[in-house]
């Protein structure tokens, strides 16, 4: 089926599924059957599922943390503001001799750039502010402005917290795209075997429905035998019985069967009404893979890469933290700006104004911490050599159960080959025998033999179906590589994010 046409399809069952409740109600829940391939089971578990939205908003929470990340590099402009604030004290009279209360209202506002310095892990800001201060008991009010004061703000104590962000965050990001792109193959993985676990029942059924039919005819025949004496009581009590089996083998894979549809549903997050008919795919891929290729594709592409470099990252930053938070301490604040005092707003920008200048540097030195600085320092140190030997370790187990998985795969083929010329011989074996018992050349134990390796088979061939398509997404999980297409599935989020 071309590309199009697949495509086509698709959108015919998300009308019916959209339409489905509707219709449900005006023919009385009547059930819809829709035929589906494993690739159109994938595409809608990948459009529609809530693995695919939890997976899509786990994204999207780390997209607008590094914008987060991104924004705090640009000024920003704030306004903060207090409309009225009342105090009451106590203050001397102006002759020195008593006192008196002071009641005043005040009002203030202040408008701010704020940038901050990553070079340098400090703050920048240019600021503007307005008060207003009115006397209850004089009823003088006073205006107060600075119009421009330039400010800045630096620790001095070596742990740059902007320069490890810009370390962290872009890494951060990369690894949650490709994370997303991940989960898109978990999701296919898992719809891959919600799929065979229907197209298993349904052959089960297949199966049993047949093996009941037989089990009925030859239970009739077996009569007939029986009363010209041709067969003994005891063969007649095995048609019997198997004849019991079978029923009770149909009634079981039925109830399996809509459970499988049912789990396939909620997977999908279609309505129950509708029941998926799983068509197999009927040839498999030209396809082996270059495992030297897909591992370097792994080293290169996989999430989990990016999740070892972050473990790094982290416990370097701990470190530096650590090793400054407990030492020497010292800040550097310094301000310049001009300011204004007057009796009325109009008046209160207009020069002359004052100059203001304010500079501090504040120390806080350790001096006896009882080994406590040490200490912290050295568990640092010892977390991050931990770290170093675990994500080591994880790479070395990496790359080993990558390289098994893609060495698995390439025997999927041979599989799946093998047990499709095995289910082809069981049959013939099985005709041959059902011939030979209808002349009473076999016995029922030999036919039942015949019969239980007929289903074994075809079992066998769902099975090695599912092993392979299994195998192949997982490989693609790991390599984030569509092995078919030749092509990565690394790709730009943004259009897939809006379909």
């Amino acid at each position: 089926m071309s590309k199009s046409a697949m495509r086509l399809n698709h959108v015919l069952i998300l009308l019916m599924m959209v339409l489905l409740p509707v219709s449900a109600k005006s023919q009385n829940r009547e059930v819809i059957e829709v035929n589906m391939t494993l690739e159109e089971v994938i595409e809608m578990a990948q459009r529609q599922s809530l693995s695919y939205f939890r997976a899509k908003n786990m994204y999207l929470a780390e997209y607008w943390s590094f914008r987060s990340f991104k924004a705090s590099r640009l000024p920003s402009l704030n306004l903060t503001a207090t409309p009225v604030a009342y105090t009451n004290s106590i203050i001397p009279l102006q002759d020195g001799v008593g006192y008196r209360n002071n009641y005043s209202f005040v009002s203030n506002g202040a408008l701010f750039i704020r940038q901050n310095v990553p070079l340098t892990g400090g703050t920048f800001d240019i600021t503007s502010t307005l008060s207003r201060t009115y006397d209850y008991e004089t009823g003088n009010t006073i205006f107060s402005s600075a119009p421009v004061s330039i400010g800045f703000k630096q620790s001095l104590n070596g742990y740059n917290r902007f320069r490890w962000e810009s370390r962290m965050s872009p890494v951060q990001f990369e690894r949650a795209k490709l994370a997303f792109i991940q989960d898109l193959e978990d999701i296919a993985y898992n719809a891959t075997n919600y799929f065979f676990n229907v197209a298993t029942a349904e052959i089960n059924v297949r199966i049993a429905e047949i093996n009941y039919a037989n089990a009925d005819t030859l239970y009739r025949i077996g009569k007939g035998r029986f009363e010209i004496g041709t067969i003994t009581q005891d063969e007649l009590l095995d048609l019997e019985l198997s004849l019991l089996n079978a029923r009770l083998e149909v009634s079981k894979s039925d109830i399996n069967l809509k459970q499988a549809k049912a789990t396939l549903n909620s997977f999908l997050g279609i309505a129950d009404d509708i029941h998926v008919n799983c068509v197999l795919p009927d040839k498999l891929p030209p396809l082996r893979i270059n495992v030297d290729e897909a591992l370097n594709l792994a080293l290169e592409n996989n999430p989990d890469i990016l999740g070892y470099k972050l473990q790094l990252l982290r416990a370097e930053r701990n470190v530096a933290e650590t090793t400054a938070n407990t030492g020497l301490s010292a800040n550097i604040e310094a301000s310049l700006g001009v300011n204004r005092n007057a009796l009325e707003l109009s008046e209160v920008y207009e020069s002359p104004f004052m100059q203001q200048q304010r500079a501090n540097i504040s120390l806080s030195i350790p001096i006896i911490d009882w080994g406590n600085r040490k200490g912290q320092i050295q568990m640092a140190k010892a977390q991050k050599d931990e770290v170093d030997a675990s994500v080591k370790q994880s790479l070395v187990d990496f790359e080993q159960n990558a390289l098994i998985t893609f060495l698995n795969f390439n025997l999927q083929e041979d599989q799946v080959a093998i047990a499709a010329k095995a289910d082809t011989v069981a049959q013939l074996g099985f005709d041959v025998t059902m011939q030979r018992f209808m002349i009473g050349k076999v016995d029922v134990i030999r036919l039942n033999s015949a019969r239980n390796s007929l289903d074994a088979a075809k079992r066998n061939y769902i099975s090695a179906l599912r092993n392979y398509w299994t195998s192949y997404y997982d490989i693609r999980r790991i390599a984030m590589y569509d092995f078919i297409n030749r092509q990565s599935l690394i790709r730009e989020l943004d259009e897939f994010l809006q379909r």
